[in-house]
């Protein structure tokens, strides 16, 4: 069974993060708190506006940031392919580069969720894959 948990609750971690330009491209990007711990090339879930999705952080000179929230793993490591739905969710919310929004750590290394500052968000808290589990499947993913 999983649990409810509130952005305004202890459970949750809320942080200040940056909306900017991915790289040459006009494509709004997540640049992410200095203080999130995440190493680059790991998968995340992530929530924008209800819908959890699936994100890969990356990393360049300026720390970590995520390009693009999918919705399969699959899609999240490719990048290619699939619908960016971090991009339709920047501009479903008339937000804009440059400016901030919430970063919320569920659980941290696996959950978050991006929300407008101010808007209160409910996160459905669903148990992390056992390590090995995970890495099995990952490998069955490169094949």
């Amino acid at each position: 069974m999983s649990d409810r948990v509130a952005s305004d609750g202890e459970a949750v971690a809320t942080y200040r993060a940056r909306l900017a330009r991915s790289g040459g491209t006009r494509r709004p990007c997540l640049r992410l708190p200095d203080d999130i711990d995440i190493e680059a090339g790991t998968i995340v879930r992530l929530v924008l506006d209800g819908t959890e999705y699936h994100a890969r952080v990356e990393s360049d000179a300026q720390g970590a940031l995520i390009r693009g929230a999918y919705d399969n793993r699959r899609l999240a490591r490719s990048d290619d392919e699939g619908t960016n739905r971090l991009v339709e969710w920047v501009r479903d919310t008339d937000r804009e580069t440059g400016q901030s929004v919430d970063f919320d750590e569920v659980t941290p290394g696996y959950l978050y969720g991006v929300r407008v500052p101010g808007k209160r968000a409910v996160y459905t808290v669903t148990r992390q894959p056992d390590s090995s589990l995970s890495s099995i499947a990952e490998g069955l993913d490169e094949n």
